[in-house]
Parts: C-alpha cells; structure tokens; sequence
C-alpha cells in the first residue's frame, strides 16, 4: 500500500496488477486522446495502443513529415483507425496558445491529455522563442500550458484525465526558483532532472485543484524506468560519456512498448487513481513489472508545487480559472 497527494490529505492506493499488459486494456472507442510526441517512441507506441483499442487519437508533435510516417504504420496495423496528426512546438507558447485554439474549436470534448513529449540534456543551453531555458520549456512550461488551454474540452468530458510523464531523474532534481532558468549556470543533467521534477509536482497539484475546484479531471503521473528510444540521441548524444553507458547498458532496458505501459495504465485502466504515480518497480525503478512508483520527499511538498504553479502561470500567461 501507498499513498497518493489529495487536497490536503494522503490518500491509500492500491498497486496495479504487476504483469497488467495492453491485453487488459478495456476498449477506448467513443474515447478522445491527445497525446504529445506521438510521432516516436513511447508516445508513438500510447497513440498505436489507444489507437488499436478503438480511441480517436490527435498526435501532437513538431514534424509533420513524421507525423504522417507515424499515421501510416498505425494504419497498417489498424485500417480503421481514427488518428489524426497536430502540429505543435511545445516551446513556444504562440504554438501552443494555436493548437488550443484548434482543437477547441474542432473537438466536442477531449478524454484524455497524455503529456509526452520530452527532451534530454541537451549539452549546451538554449532558450525557445519565449525566452525560457529549452528544457524547461519543452518538458514543463509546454505542457502546463496546452493543459490550461485544453481545461475546457477536458471538462466536457464524464471521466477526463491527464497523465504526465516524469522520470526517475525526478528524485535528483530540486526546483531552483532563483535561477529556474538555469543562467547563472547550466547542468544538463540537473536542468533535466528539475525539469522532471516540475511535471511531477505539476500533476499532483493538478489534482488537488481539480477536487478543490470540481473540475472532474483525474491527474496521474508515470513514468517509463528506462527505455530504449531517441532521447539520447537527440539529447547528449550517442557519442557522449552518458550515451555510451547507456548504449553498453542498452540490452536491459525497456524497449519503447514496455515503457510505455505505465502511461497506458494511468490513461485507461479503470481501476488507475488519481494523484497516482507509476512506473516499473524492478532494480531503481529502471525496469520490471508494473508497480506504484516511489514519490521523492521535495514532490510531496505542496507549498512548493503552489508557488511552481503560481509562477508557471505568470511565466506562460495562461489561467486555469
């Protein structure tokens, strides 16, 4: 037994059933998901499962090139599939602010908001078109604002939820509200770990506003151990220190379908609870069966969770009223 963040209180959770796998996924048509990064990876692997189990699935990501490659391999597999492609660029707000208007305009109602996409330690640090470090920008301040956009078509949904992808690197990071854009100096692992950390603090205190303000909206965290998929790539490298240990350490990874199976849980196992958090729970939480991940000390801290929120808002102009 466990505990997950309510409004004000600790609430006991139940372990998911350890070898729950995609077979155990109830069927997902009439269901509306959005997932981010749905064009690789584990994002690609939520929106074929989602997919398959009959929901109609927006892929929102950066290229569409890849979104359209990404479309054809889920047609393959599933003719009928209703799946469709957003372009989005997480770090900037402007784009963001767009694919909002889109959907509000064009969707009745969305069921689901799976908050992917991510980048990873970038060597050197770069700041989006809003002037934020990227990572930051990319894996949090993005994310907290397509979620605000999307408030209203998540409340018109009867069971909605929004499932946020953190990181074991969660438990290394600290949110620094001196210097949250890394300026006076530039780690990429620690940058990556904050920003880790930001989305995990980010959906418990989605949930305990949304039981606090009756939004009808079941927040869940997850995340995958350690997958195998392009964020090393594209992040420090493959040639980088990083890269090489963890291409000699590659073959006891998750593969992208595995890890991606506690963010399927949390987006539609009926029994998955809100202000939740899972992943594997084999050796550090890199790999195993499915379990409730272990929720470091400075995440349960909901003081610091209001001020991140508080100054996301102002960060990223956007309202959850």
């Amino acid at each position: 037994m466990s505990y997950a963040l309510s409004a004000g209180s600790a609430v006991a959770q139940s372990a998911p059933q350890p070898d729950w796998s995609l077979a155990d996924m109830p069927s997902q048509a009439g269901r509306i998901f959005l997932v981010t990064g749905g064009t690789s990876g584990m994002g690609y692997e939520d929106a074929m499962a989602l997919a398959l189990a009959g929901a109609e699935v927006v892929i929102a990501a950066r290229n569409p090139e890849r979104g359209a490659e990404a479309i054809e391999r889920i047609r393959q597999e599933a003719p009928e599939a209703q799946v469709r492609f957003e372009a989005v660029d997480l770090a900037s707000l402007a784009s963001v602010r767009a694919l909002g208007e889109r959907l509000n305009a064009t969707l009745p109602r969305l069921d689901g908001l799976i908050n992917n996409a991510a980048i990873m330690a970038p060597p050197e640090r770069a700041e989006s078109a809003d002037g934020f470090e990227m990572q930051l920008a990319t894996n949090y301040l993005g994310h907290f604002a397509l979620t605000a956009e999307l408030l209203p078509l998540l409340r018109e949904s009867d069971s909605a939820r929004v499932v946020t992808l953190s990181s074991i690197a969660a438990a290394r990071g600290s949110i620094d509200f001196d210097d949250l854009q890394s300026e006076q100096g530039y780690d990429p692992y620690r940058v990556y770990a904050q920003s880790k950390l930001a989305c995990l603090m980010f959906a418990f205190e989605l949930q305990r506003r949304s039981e606090s303000e009756n939004w009808g909206i079941r927040s869940i965290a997850a995340h995958p151990g350690v997958a195998v998929t392009e964020l090393i790539e594209r992040g420090p490298g493959l040639d980088s220190e990083f890269g090489h240990s963890w291409a000699r350490d590659r073959e006891r990874y998750h593969s992208p379908a595995q890890g991606a199976l506690p963010t399927l849980y949390a987006a539609t196992a009926p029994e998955a609870q809100a202000g939740a958090y899972y992943g594997p729970i084999g050796e550090n939480e890199q790999r195993g069966p499915l379990g409730l991940a272990t929720v470091p000390p400075v995440a349960q801290d909901a003081e610091a969770a209001g001020r991140l929120w508080d100054v996301s808002e102002r960060l990223t102009g956007v309202s959850y009223r």
